[in-house]
């Protein structure tokens, strides 16, 4: 199955991957300024926007192989949030595919755990899947909030949130069910040491969902990465805080230019 991409500007490859139950469209006014250094490939995931759902897509593993297609050689990948866990596989997977990964508010682990501090509490995402059995819609509201939960423009960001969730359609129910086991079960912990490319990682000092440590402990497990905190932000900092946001990825990708993947 064929996946929705948009693909504007100019400049090295840069694909864009958005996090659970939204799509491309979620990005924002900022990539307006980023298309002019770079060559957005701003893909909707699997049965999110205007892509279709491959029935066989069930954990990270089977949404890597649908958006590989999508990632030219060379190419650096941005992935916020769950697309940046997605990048991770990818860039475990294929390594000498990429350039460099710019990883937004993300995590190798998303749930909390015995040794693994860092994450969301079992019971909210137990509450979340309970949730999208019985109303979905309720559900990715109710997750939009706790995404700006505070950050510092957090009405603004979900009025933001809210006012483009819908315009690529609305999720397939069968994405957003496996996009929730995949936040369930995905440990890439073990594989970070592994990923040597230039990695640039941008946490929000408040972020409710992907806690700033996760992100801290991300940058110092990868053996090429930047951490970068923006403060008084919350999961979308991209949105919340744009111009402290273009101004890492500028530079990074500035420091990191196309060239032939190594």
């Amino acid at each position: 199955m064929t996946l929705h991409v948009e693909i504007r500007g100019r400049g090295a490859d840069l694909v864009l991957l958005h996090g659970w139950a939204l799509h491309g469209g979620i990005w924002g006014p900022w990539l307006d300024e980023l298309e002019g250094h770079a060559r957005l490939h701003i893909v909707d995931l699997p049965g999110h926007g205007r892509s279709g759902w491959p029935v066989e897509t069930r954990d990270l593993a089977g949404l890597a192989r649908a958006v590989f297609p999508c990632v030219p050689r060379g190419a650096a990948v941005l992935g916020w949030s769950l697309g940046g866990m997605l990048a991770l596989e990818l860039a475990r997977r294929h390594p000498r595919h990429l350039r460099a990964l710019i990883l937004m508010a993300t995590t190798p682990k998303f749930l909390a755990g015995p040794d693994w501090e860092h994450g969301l509490a079992p019971a909210v995402l137990d509450e979340f899947t309970h949730g999208l059995a019985q109303d979905y819609r309720r559900t990715v509201q109710n997750f939009l909030a706790l995404q700006t939960r505070g950050d510092e423009h957090a009405l603004a960001t979900l009025r933001m949130l809210r006012s483009k969730l819908a315009s690529h359609g609305e999720p397939d129910e069968r994405a957003l069910a496996a996009g929730l086991v995949v936040l369930r079960n995905a440990d890439l912990r073990d594989a970070l040491p592994r990923i040597a490319l230039p990695a640039l990682v941008v946490a929000g000092e408040h972020d409710r969902l992907t806690p700033p440590g996760a992100g801290r402990e991300l940058a110092a497990q990868l053996p090429m990465a930047r951490y970068r905190l923006i403060e008084r932000s919350g999961h979308a900092p991209f949105l919340s805080h744009p111009d402290a946001v273009l101004a890492e990825v500028h530079g990074f990708l500035a420091r990191h230019a196309a060239g032939d993947a190594s």
